[in-house]
């Protein structure tokens, strides 16, 4: 399809409650181009035009604004002020919350695995246990990527947001049980994908502040980028007549007043429409706009634009196993530093933390919760082996 691109976004929410003291409140950054989709024009043009400010929407709005217009659409807020997103403390208190303006959107799939969909700017990164890691050598190759280009991207990314972490008693004592366990070799701290135990990089610096995909805006040309907030993108508009194919030109969304607005792109050869709304975002923006399996469509009541029954398909939740263990002595609070990277398709990390039983019933043992237990250790096993998402 002409001028419109989707980028698969998985986005891995891991459920650690925890609770501990203050940390510093981060600054927060006076982006002149971010506001309110209420005060947007009724029209705008623009030459590019990205909807879903997560983890691939706002490096890739920073980066194409160097030298074109764009406008990022996210249906969130700004996570800049929200303490529960800023700092260490609030992280329960974020995937806790099922608020209409929670910055985590909290659902059920049809086969009943609870689950978060990140509903703030910056994505998952604002919501997740902050563990951060290069993605390995074949997943680029196979994805086609030039990897000096992903190795020159990779260090301005990690210049803003990825910190080498604080290891402590826990994370040291699951390092050293990888290792017994023969999850080798010994890595030490590399931000590398590679097979063994390793110490990862950490999006919470030394003070317990989060830096989110959020952070990566600093980049960006602030003359050349608009980032609106609250702007619910409800479908793509298209050309269609006298073309052999639907041709993508503009968006519809609507702000959180309800008013609708239009954003068209330019005429260029190169002037794109770029879908980074998640996993689930944008199959669904797709399918809204006419674009996905053709009977489905109908039967939904949606005019078919062009019937392409691969979207939406292929969706399949991460295998996980959680083991959670109490402690009868205070553990440090720890999130996901040590990871265990095997052969076989797997990856084992762990977590330490208190304040367990402040979760809500999907995401801890009801029998946690029945004995209010204050200190616990946590582990977790997940398989690599994801389906393609479309």
């Amino acid at each position: 399809m002409a001028h419109l691109i989707c980028t698969p976004i998985v986005a891995s929410f891991v459920m650690i409650l925890l609770s501990l003291g203050l940390a510093k409140s981060q600054k927060a950054p006076s982006y002149t181009f971010m506001k309110n989709a209420v005060e947007s024009p009724a029209v705008s043009f623009y030459d590019y035009i990205i909807v879903g400010g997560g983890t691939a929407g706002c490096p890739l709005a920073a980066t194409l604004s160097r030298n074109a217009r764009v406008l990022l659409l996210e249906r969130g807020g700004s996570p800049y002020g929200n303490q529960n997103i800023s700092n260490l403390v609030g992280f329960a208190h974020t995937l806790a919350d099922n608020s209409p303006n929670s910055a985590a959107q909290q659902f059920v799939s049809e086969d009943g695995v609870p689950n978060a969909r990140a509903r703030v700017l910056g994505g998952g990164s604002c919501l997740n246990a902050g563990f951060y890691t290069r993605a390995s050598l074949k997943y680029v190759q196979n994805a086609g990527w030039n990897q000096a280009l992903v190795n020159e991207s990779y260090r301005w990314v990690e210049e803003t947001v990825a910190f080498e972490p604080l290891v402590q008693q826990w994370q040291s004592a699951l390092r050293d049980g990888l290792i017994e366990a023969g999850v080798g070799p010994y890595n030490g701290f590399n931000l590398d994908h590679i097979y063994g135990t390793k110490i990862g990089g950490s999006i919470f610096d030394k003070h317990g502040n989060r830096h989110t995909a959020a952070d990566l805006l600093r980049h960006a040309n602030p003359a050349h980028l608009t980032v609106l907030l609250h702007a619910r993108v409800t479908k793509l508009l298209f050309r269609l007549r006298g073309r052999p194919r639907p041709l993508a030109h503009g968006v519809l969304y609507s702000d959180s007043a309800g008013k609708l607005h239009k954003a068209y792109i330019n005429k260029g050869s190169k002037n794109e429409i770029i879908l980074s709304a998640g996993a689930i975002g944008s199959p669904q923006i797709l399918m809204l706009s006419g674009v996905g399996p053709g009977r489905h469509l109908e039967s939904m009541g949606i005019p078919v634009v062009l019937d392409q029954p691969m979207v939406g398909t292929g969706m399949s939740d991460n295998p996980m196993n959680a083991l959670y263990v109490p402690s009868p002595i205070p553990v440090e609070v720890s999130l996901i530093q040590v990871v265990g990277i095997t052969r076989f398709g797997t990856y084992i990390e762990g977590a330490s933390g208190s304040n367990f039983a402040g979760a809500p019933a999907s995401n801890v043992d009801n029998k946690l919760q029945r004995e209010s237990v204050t200190q616990c250790s946590y582990l977790r096993y997940t398989s690599s082996n994801r389906p393609q998402k479309l």
